[in-house]
């Protein structure tokens, strides 16, 4: 049973530019950032993530997050030891094509 959120959950873009060196501190961030979503299950959701490869090498993400609001976003960053160099409302997703990846 999921627990009731006091406030409607808005849908957010979360960037995380270069913050990893490798998938597996990634992979670290990712355990960190499920356990404290756990602990704010009534305020924050998170939804996926797209890892992409910066310029330099260093992995960020682009991340899809439901959330109260922005900054119930950041805390949950924050206790994850996680950038959130932008946090973004969004306010429509518009699906050209299916996802390539999950039809594989």
């Amino acid at each position: 049973m999921k627990a009731k959120s006091a406030k409607p959950m808005i849908n957010y873009v979360i960037l995380r530019r270069g913050a990893w060196s490798s998938a597996q501190e990634l992979e670290l961030a990712a355990s960190r950032s499920t356990r404290s979503g756990q602990d704010m299950a009534n305020r924050i959701r998170w939804i996926r993530s797209y890892v992409i490869q910066e310029p330099n090498g260093r992995l960020g993400t682009v991340c899809i997050y439901q959330a109260t609001d922005a900054e119930t976003a950041r805390e949950h960053a924050r206790n994850s030891a996680m950038p959130a160099d932008e946090v973004i409302p969004y306010v429509k997703t518009v699906v050209i094509n299916d996802d390539p990846v999950a039809a594989a």
